[in-house]
C-alpha cells in the first residue's frame, strides 16, 4: 500500500544517535560535555566583553553577539537530542519540529551574516583607519546586527508558512538528529515546488550575500596589507583577523562537508552527522579561538577569573 496523505500529523521521528544500547550513555555524556562547554565558554566570551570597558568596541560589541547566537543555536539542537537519547524515544512534535525548523533557520543565518558584519568591522579597521569612529559608530553597529536578524527572522518565517501548507504522507522519519527544512519538506505528499525554489532562492541570497562580503573585505584587506611597508606593521594586521578567518574557516568549513556529505553518498546517517558537525562544532570552538589567540580577550578573561575567585564574591556563595 503506498503512502496515504496525512492532513494532522501529530509528530515527527528523528534519527536514533545510535542503536547501539551500550553507547547511548557514552554519547549522552559527550554530547552534554559538548552543550556545557559551548555555553559556559559563549557565556564568558559575553561577560568578559561586559565587563571590560576596553573591549566595548564595535569588534567585541559583534564577538558578544556571536556568542548569543552560538548559545542560541546550539541550545535549539542539543537539548532535544539529549532528551531522545535518554527516553529512547525519537518522537518530536509537529508543532516542535516547526519550531526547531524556524531557529535553526534564524541562528544559522544571523551566524552567517554577523562573520560578514565582523569581515567588514575589520576591514574599515584596517584599510579606513583614519575612519574607523566615524563609520563603525554605536548606531550602524547596533542597526548591521538588528537589521541582519531581521532578516533572517523573515526568511525563517517564510520557509514555515510555506511547510504549514503542506500534506505529509505516512512516512514521517526525518533522516537527521533535529528537524531541518529540506527533510522536512521531502516527507511532503503535496507538491513542494515553490518551497523548493524558495529554498534555492534564500540560500543564494542570503547565505550568497554574507559569503561574498566576506570574500570581498578580505581581498581588500590582503591587498591593503601587501602594501604596507613594514613587515611589523602587516603581522599587527594580519593577528587582528587571524581569529575571525578561523571561525569563518571553521564555519564554511562544516557547512561544505555537509554539502559533500549529501552530494557524495547516500547515507543518511553520514549526513546527519555531518549536520551535527555543522551545527555544534564550531559553537563550541568558536569560544576557543577568539580566547586564545587573541590578547585582548585572554586579559579580559583573567580578569573575571580575578573577580569572581576573590574572596569578597566567594563569600556570596
Amino acid at each position: 500500500m503506498g503512502p496515504r496523505n496525512n492532513t494532522g500529523v501529530s509528530e515527527f521521528l528523528l534519527m536514533e544517535v545510535t542503536e547501539d544500547p551500550e553507547l547511548k550513555p557514552l554519547l549522552f555524556i559527550l554530547f552534554l560535555c559538548v552543550y556545557l562547554v559551548t555555553i559556559l565558554g559563549n557565556l564568558l566570551i559575553i561577560l568578559a566583553v561586559s565587563s571590560d570597558s576596553y573591549l566595548h568596541t564595535p569588534m567585541y560589541f559583534f564577538l558578544s553577539n556571536l556568542s548569543f547566537t552560538d548559545i542560541c543555536l546550539s541550545t535549539t539542537t542539543i537539548p532535544k537530542m539529549l532528551v531522545n537519547i535518554q527516553t529512547q524515544n525519537q518522537s518530536i512534535s509537529y508543532t516542535g519540529c516547526l519550531t526547531q525548523v524556524c531557529f535553526v533557520l534564524v541562528f544559522g543565518g544571523l551566524e552567517g551574516f554577523l562573520l560578514a558584519v565582523m569581515a567588514y568591522d575589520r576591514y574599515v579597521a584596517i584599510c579606513r583607519p583614519l575612519r574607523y569612529t566615524v563609520i563603525m559608530n554605536p548606531h550602524l553597529c547596533g542597526l548591521l546586527v538588528l537589521l541582519s536578524l531581521c532578516i533572517n527572522i523573515v526568511d525563517a518565517l517564510m520557509h514555515s508558512l510555506m511547510v504549514l501548507q503542506l500534506t505529509f504522507c505516512t512516512d514521517l522519519d526525518i533522516p537527521l538528529f533535529f528537524c531541518e527544512v529540506v527533510q522536512v519538506i521531502k516527507l511532503a505528499c503535496s507538491d513542494t515546488l515553490i518551497n523548493n525554489i524558495l529554498i534555492y532562492f534564500a540560500t543564494s541570497v542570503f547565505g550568497g550575500i554574507p559569503l561574498c562580503g566576506i570574500i570581498l573585505s578580505y581581498t581588500q584587506i590582503v591587498s591593503s596589507v601587501l602594501r604596507m611597508p613594514s613587515a611589523g606593521g602587516k603581522y599587527k594586521a594580519f593577528s587582528t583577523c587571524g581569529s575571525h578567518l578561523s571561525v569563518v574557516s571553521l564555519f564554511y568549513g562544516t557547512g561544505l562537508g555537509v554539502y559533500i556529505s549529501s552530494a557524495l553518498t547516500d547515507s543518511s546517517r553520514n549526513t546527519a552527522v555531518a549536520s551535527v558537525m555543522y551545527t555544534v562544532v564550531p559553537q563550541m570552538m568558536n569560544p576557543f579561538i577568539y580566547s586564545l589567540r587573541n590578547r585582548n580577550m585572554k586579559g579580559a578573561l583573567r580578569k573575571l577569573m580575578v573577580f569572581f575567585s576573590s574572596p569578597d564574591i566567594s563569600s556570596l556563595w
